[in-house]
């Protein structure tokens, strides 16, 4: 130790530390004997005030921390539906009754404990823990009854009988007990695995674990406009990709996505139902109506009725007094619907090959596909697409008109299909022929005048066949072909039908406007005279256009510009900015009362008059005499772009405005 042996460290209180010597320290005690009891006591006094220091540092048996702000709204919205832990409120109940161990053990016991103690009237707090708590054991690997039981404590919960309470809109419990009905619901009728849900006709029994629920099922609700709905499968379990936007119309009920079944022979079929494909989907929500489902569960017994809806049928229920807002789920069915669809396969079929069908079953009467069954009152918005593409080129666009409550009560979405290589004046004369039978089958007496305050919406080549729905042409095109007036040439009553329909046109007198997006009004810069002669080698006329032009030209060679006919065009070669059918058209004004509007894309940051959209020229697309006009920033494919969206809107709601509206029928 050497010399450091004789010092020892003093730090007596209220001084800084020093160094003595041991012989002074003897000298110091022999002088005051008593002084070392008192500093051993001091010493003592400094021990415990330093314990209390640091008991004082260490946290108390109940306290509180601070937290981020997102760990404080996990805190307060945790839930099975959530994270696949139990919320908060049904965790107090497990702790006031001291289930939490067992029910983390045993959780079959602990819920029928809680089951065997659930009072006849009231109870919430204990029927919205039976509730979620069920839900939470079948999703942890119980028996899937038990999502059925969460289904039915949550009904209880959300409409209570008797003395019961009503959860208020502002408890968290509420929106939880809706969610864990609709889920329940869906969960439980499903073999698990997959999004399935076997939805039968008839009446059905479930052993549950409070007891038996037994379930009635009306077949005609399984019956939409003439076709059977089945292979049901639950929304909530279907990721939607390629959607900007996921809609749900939050409310009670499953929401489901339904496919058709072919009609039942000999059925009456309303005149919709030819205009509706059997391989789309249908949004269909579940809602099972449970009668007495609180003194049901007190004696094991609860029966109840499965009603199915659509959009079509309603939008709420009413359950006793109140009117309930059903659950819709409409992305999830539109993505369903155009997942590995032939329709995405069309457009480049379709153009190639003038007579290409669609397979069977997604075909329609002239190509003319509804949105939704007719429904008196709302005015049609037709979309026709363009070359080399098809119908599912709007699905944007349909996503967020269908899912906008301004747009979605006054306006129904119908879109037209056909084979893009053909002539234009061919595809429009489809058009115009599928419109006017559309609006004679579905009015016959003519008492809805919203059908005919028709918008047609039409993009690229599609704008040009929306312009031919609105036009007079007179005999400008027929000039271009014959010496000889329709009437006077030797030809087919068919032959004549099919040249009278594309050849001379006048304006429909249901279209009220329209919208040409990206419109190649005086050409495409792509359509150039040696792509569009190879292209017009290449693309197979239909059928009865080719023996109809062959019958003319074969019959009528005198009356006949025969180097007009004797080569088909295709529609690229129509394109082109020196085709004297697009020269024609080009110069013809869309008719006095029939507003239209453009929408034209161009790429880039430079001037957009010099501008063009990678296919179509601003220059092209700019026509004089339209109600409004909207650059947008975009490639050609701009009929999904949000800035084109909101312009389709904004024209919509001016539509609904003017004054010819303002007079329609309710």
């Amino acid at each position: 130790m050497g010399r450091f042996s004789r010092w020892r460290w003093s730090s007596p209180v209220g001084s800084g530390g020093f160094l003595v010597s041991t012989h002074e320290l003897r000298r110091r005690r022999a002088a005051h004997p008593h002084q070392g009891r008192t500093r051993a006591a001091g010493s003592l006094v400094l021990v415990l005030a330093g314990l209390l220091v640091l008991a004082s540092a260490c946290a108390t048996p109940v306290g509180v921390r601070e937290i981020s702000s997102q760990q404080a709204q996990r805190n307060l919205t945790t839930s099975v539906l959530s994270r696949g832990e139990p919320s908060a409120h049904s965790t107090q109940v497990l702790t006031r009754l001291d289930l939490l161990e067992r029910f983390a053990a045993r959780p079959a016991d602990a819920l029928a404990e809680l089951q065997a103690g659930l009072a006849p009237e009231g109870d919430e707090d204990r029927l919205f823990a039976l509730a979620e708590l069920s839900f939470l054991h079948a999703d942890q690997g119980g028996p899937r009854s038990y999502y059925l039981a969460a289904a039915v404590y949550a009904y209880a919960y959300i409409f209570p009988e008797g003395a019961g309470t009503p959860p208020s809109p502002f408890d968290p419990r509420f929106r939880l007990a809706c969610d864990l009905y609709n889920r329940g619901l869906a969960e439980g009728m499903g073999p698990g695995g997959g999004p399935a849900v076997d939805l039968t006709p008839g009446q059905l029994g479930f052993a549950v674990p409070f007891g038996l629920l037994e379930i009635t099922a009306d077949p005609a609700a399984f019956l939409w406009v003439g076709y059977r709905l089945e292979d049901f499968m639950s929304a909530a379990n279907l990721e939607v990709r390629g959607l900007r936007n996921r809609y749900r119309s939050a409310g009670l009920g499953s929401p489901l996505v339904a496919g058709l079944a072919p009609p039942e022979p000999g059925a009456s079929l309303p005149p919709s139902s030819q205009y509706i494909p059997q391989g789309r989907k249908v949004a269909v929500t579940a809602f099972l109506r449970l009668d007495g489902a609180r003194q049901g569960l007190v004696r094991g017994l609860v029966r109840g009725t499965l009603e199915l809806y659509t959009l079509d049928r309603a939008l709420t229920v009413r359950v006793g007094a109140l009117t309930v807002p059903l659950e819709y789920e409409t992305s999830s069915t539109l993505a369903a619907t155009l997942e590995g669809s032939p329709v995405w396969d069309f457009g480049m079929l379709g153009f190639l090959t003038g007579g290409a069908r669609l397979a069977e079953g997604m075909t329609t009467q002239d190509g003319l596909y509804l949105n939704s069954p007719y429904s008196p009152g709302r005015i049609p918005v037709v979309l026709v697409h363009g070359t080399f593409s098809s119908p599912a080129r709007w699905a944007e666009l349909g996503n967020e008109l269908n899912n906008d409550p301004a747009i979605a009560k006054q306006y129904t979405i119908w879109t037209f299909i056909y084979n893009s290589g053909n002539p234009i004046v061919y595809s429009a004369g489809l058009l115009r022929e599928a419109l006017s039978h559309a609006v004679q089958t579905l009015d016959p007496e003519g008492k809805d005048p919203a059908l005919r305050r028709m918008v047609v919406i039409g993009h690229s080549q599609g704008g040009l066949l929306a312009k031919l729905t609105a036009v007079d042409s007179g005999t400008r095109f027929w000039d271009n072909l014959s010496t000889k007036p329709l009437a006077e040439l030797d030809v087919s009553e068919e032959t004549r039908t099919i040249l009278s329909r594309s050849l001379f046109v006048t304006p429909l007198p249901f279209v009220k406007r329209v919208i040409f997006i990206a419109t190649p009004h005086g050409g495409s810069k792509l359509a150039g005279a040696r792509l569009a002669r190879l292209i017009s080698k290449i693309v197979k006329e239909p059928l009865d256009l080719v023996q109809g032009v062959g019958e003319v030209v074969s019959r009528n060679r005198d009356a006949v510009a025969l180097r007009s006919l004797n080569e088909i065009p295709s529609s690229v070669e129509n394109m082109s900015p020196s085709h004297p059918f697009l020269v024609k058209l080009h110069a013809i004004p869309v008719a006095d009362g029939v507003p239209a509007h453009s929408i034209i894309a161009v790429q880039g940051d430079g001037p957009i008059e010099e501008g063009d959209d990678g296919v179509v020229t601003y220059d092209s697309a700019h026509i004089e005499g339209v109600a409004s006009e909207l650059v947008v920033r975009s490639d050609h494919s701009v009929q999904g772009n949000p800035a084109t969206i909101r312009e389709v809107r904004r024209i919509l709601l001016e539509h609904l405005n003017s004054p010819e509206n303002s007079r329609r029928a309710p």
